[in-house]
């Protein structure tokens, strides 16, 4: 039997403006009056559903995080999103020191509405800058400029939000590694707690997929990493995994629980959901993916729901546990997989004879080399599977 995890609920809000040529997230432009009453409604069906189908209405497990994503959540009004907070406080408990996050743009209407949100409930916001480049913006498909970057993390800084975080890209359309650090000191001169610091990747169904710009070559992207990784240290942030740096005690606590695999609930359009049941069964589930469809009161929110096999699972927990730079506790794996250790203890040792991992006794570590390798070292959970 799997014992209690952290519960973390993510809600999708799935239009934008406009769809940016590098997103492979499931974003639709905007194109009639926002359906903001119905959706926000069949939310808190969705989500009474959830609590139904899991057998998580006895309200045992408080909601540890709240992240509502998109698309562009900041599209919803102030008072929507708190009655769709008040909603599911009803529905579900809040722990006494609940993250709840929200993405927003910064452009000039939804940074104006920070001081609301906060004051409706949001106490964390994920402003999506990517760059602080006209060009660049450009290229990337914002609608944003430099100034209203600047401006929006300045009125994130002065409201009452207990964090906030900026979204920044490299490794973009022809950028140059001035171009990268001019980026990250802008940045850094406006002070984040966390600051998400990702490199651009081509996805599948995506306009950059099927006209690819010119990128940075695999050098230019290392010593981008480099020397970034050099400037945000030396600044006082701590990378604490893959793409995500914060000041110390500014981690994003719904990332983290992702990444310690631990429990989550999605609702809203192409939501995805992993709950831990009592009989030691991990089950996934997500969301009809179409606005249309999800809307539609003919239809199940849900599109697809399976358990997670025992031969799926060693990959599935290490994936997300590696991406943290934090120790992992060797018991933490049959605590949140059921499974015993004996199961990958073959791909553990061949891991630390390589040098990828450290044996700390009661942890292990990924090792700087290992950083370098961690798609390897991933792939060897796979193998362990077949």
């Amino acid at each position: 039997m799997l014992i209690p995890l952290p519960l973390s609920l993510y809600v999708h809000i799935p239009w934008c403006v406009q769809k940016c040529p590098y997103c492979d997230f499931n974003s639709h432009a905007l194109k009639t009056a926002l359906p903001e009453l119905d959706y926000i409604d069949a939310l808190i069906d969705d989500l009474k559903q959830d609590l139904t189908r899991h057998q998580l209405m006895d309200k045992q497990r408080p909601l540890h995080s709240i992240f509502i994503g998109g698309g562009t959540p900041s599209l919803i009004t102030p008072e929507q999103i708190g009655r769709l907070l008040r909603e599911i406080q009803q529905l579900i408990p809040f722990s006494d020191n609940i993250e709840i996050t929200m993405e927003a743009n910064p452009g000039t209407v939804e940074a104006g509405r920070f001081e609301q949100y906060q004051k409706e409930g949001i106490t964390r916001i994920s402003i999506g800058v990517q760059s602080f480049q006209p060009e660049k913006l450009k290229k990337l498909g914002r609608i944003h400029g430099k100034e209203e970057a600047i401006h929006a993390a300045q009125l994130a800084t002065h409201s009452e939000l207990t964090s906030f975080n900026l979204d920044l890209m490299h490794g973009l359309p022809n950028q140059t590694l001035d171009d990268a650090m001019s980026d990250l000191d802008q940045a850094i001169t406006l002070n984040p707690p966390h600051l998400s610091w990702y490199q651009l990747t081509i996805e599948p169904n995506t306009l950059f997929y099927s006209k690819p710009p010119t990128l940075p070559d695999d050098d230019d992207l290392w010593d981008i990493f480099e020397q970034g990784h050099q400037k945000l240290t030396a600044a006082g942030y701590v990378q604490y995994e893959i793409s995500g740096y914060s000041k110390p005690d500014f981690q994003c606590q719904h990332n983290l629980n992702y990444w310690r695999f631990g429990d989550y609930l999605g609702i809203g359009c192409g939501a995805h959901g992993k709950i831990s049941k009592a009989d030691g069964t991990i089950t996934r589930t997500v969301k009809v993916k179409h606005p249309r469809g999800y809307l539609n009161p003919d239809k199940s929110y849900l599109a697809q729901e399976f358990v997670v096999t025992p031969e799926e699972l060693p990959f599935e927990y290490f994936m997300n546990r590696l991406r943290l730079r934090e120790p992992c506790p060797k018991a933490e794996y049959s605590e949140r997989t059921g499974l015993p250790l004996s199961t990958v203890q073959p791909t553990l040792d061949w891991a630390i004879e390589k040098g990828y991992l450290a044996d700390l006794n009661d942890h292990w570590q990924v090792t700087e080399h290992g950083k370098l390798f961690l798609n390897d070292l991933l792939s060897a959970f796979v193998e362990d599977e077949e």
